[in-house]
């Protein structure tokens, strides 16, 4: 069984006026538009054409959400829990009201994501520099106290607890002059080797001015992505996206815990219990030609990128999806019945589908659950 899907915008404060509207091919509403569900999810399951919600079809069980996901502000820093903590924080929590903003555990399922860029360039924030790196685009600011509060900081211990402890200072509410101050010395700041990142901490600081999450900006590493490139999101990794269009896959979860550059809950104590302080690179997947099996090691989804020319027919393993970036393009199930899918809708192919036959020209993403 297809089933053609669609949802609308949400008008999440940081979405962009003009993103999906350019996608999509029609005018802006005039209002921001930040992403578009597809799934089942009870916070906005898809529309199904003609016949009412996706949830009402899968009775919730998708393990998985696919959104639309278009950004002209940047979102909060934050990172997910694993499994294991999620069940934990969540039965500990069970006596708090669903809606209360002090909740930091909406479910018990950890939430793994994975971004892929359809803009020319989208820029995200994702893991943690080596402090080494960081005290070398430091050396670059003027050496007033603030910053000399972070170099020490940085410097007092093994990199990971070091940042672990430089984190929970920001956050603290105790440092907030050190935080102002080390953002005054952004605009004098100059380190070529670290340009791109600082202009895009200047950007920031512009859009959350005296926020500490400007200063934890600082300490992660700067992501720029292509069309089709992608970075797969680990529990325990801080992460913020800074603007652009995309593709993103997740976990069927909520569990979000923040780390600055927003006005919402948050908890210092819980996101330094979950969060993974060891500096690494986030590796960027690149785009593979035809079609790219992104690498995902969880077997909560999987998802491919499909550049369509003529007809190719794919092996699913549903409840797959199939969602349209480009072109004009048709999918056809097992009966044979061809469904044309405009840019910016999908078609929800049902479990008993093992094959969708792709027509046309343009661009595809494929996600079912994963396979690991």
């Amino acid at each position: 069984m297809l089933l053609t899907i669609t949802n609308e915008p949400r008008d999440y404060a940081w979405g962009s006026t003009t993103l999906l509207a350019g996608l999509e091919g029609r005018s802006p509403s005039g209002g921001p538009e930040a992403e578009v569900w597809f799934g089942d999810h009870p916070g906005d399951p898809a529309e199904v054409q003609g016949a009412g919600t996706l949830d009402a079809v899968t009775g919730g069980s998708l393990p998985y959400l696919l959104k639309l996901l278009a950004a002209a502000d940047p979102l909060s820093i934050q990172v997910h829990p694993t499994r294991a903590q999620a069940r934990e924080g969540f039965a500990r929590e069970a006596g708090l009201d669903p809606a209360d903003p002090a909740r930091n555990y909406r479910d018990d399922n950890h939430k793994p994501e994975l971004i892929v860029a359809l803009s020319d360039r989208f820029e995200a924030l994702g893991g943690l520099r080596p402090v080494a790196d960081t005290l070398r685009m430091l050396a670059s600011f003027p050496d007033t106290s603030g910053v000399v509060a972070l170099r020490e900081h940085l410097g007092a211990g093994a990199d990971a607890e070091a940042l672990r402890a430089t984190i929970g200072w920001l956050l603290s509410g105790d440092a907030q002059a050190a935080v102002e101050d080390i953002i005054d010395g952004l605009d004098s700041a100059d380190a070529e080797s670290f340009a791109e990142a600082l202009r895009a901490v200047r950007g920031i600081a512009t859009r959350y001015p005296a926020d500490p999450g400007v200063v934890v900006a600082l300490l992660m590493n700067h992501i720029v992505l292509r069309p089709g490139e992608a970075i797969f999101l680990r529990a325990g990794l801080l992460h913020a996206y800074i603007s652009g269009l995309g593709v993103e896959i997740m976990a069927a979860s909520d569990n979000v815990l923040r780390g600055g550059l927003t006005p919402k809950h948050i908890d210092v104590d819980e996101l330094l219990s979950i969060v993974d302080t060891e500096p690494g690179v986030v590796p960027v997947q690149p785009a593979g030609g035809e079609v790219t099996e992104y690498d995902i090691p969880v077997a909560d989804f999987a998802l491919r990128r499909i550049e369509l020319s003529g007809e190719r027919t794919v092996e699913v393993t549903g409840p797959a999806m199939a969602l349209v970036t480009a072109g004009e393009v048709a999918v056809a199930g097992s009966d044979g019945a061809t469904v044309p899918v405009r840019v910016g809708a999908a078609v929800f192919a049902s479990a008993d589908e093992t094959a969708l036959a792709l027509h046309g020209s343009g661009e595809v993403f494929i996600a079912e659950p994963g396979r690991s």
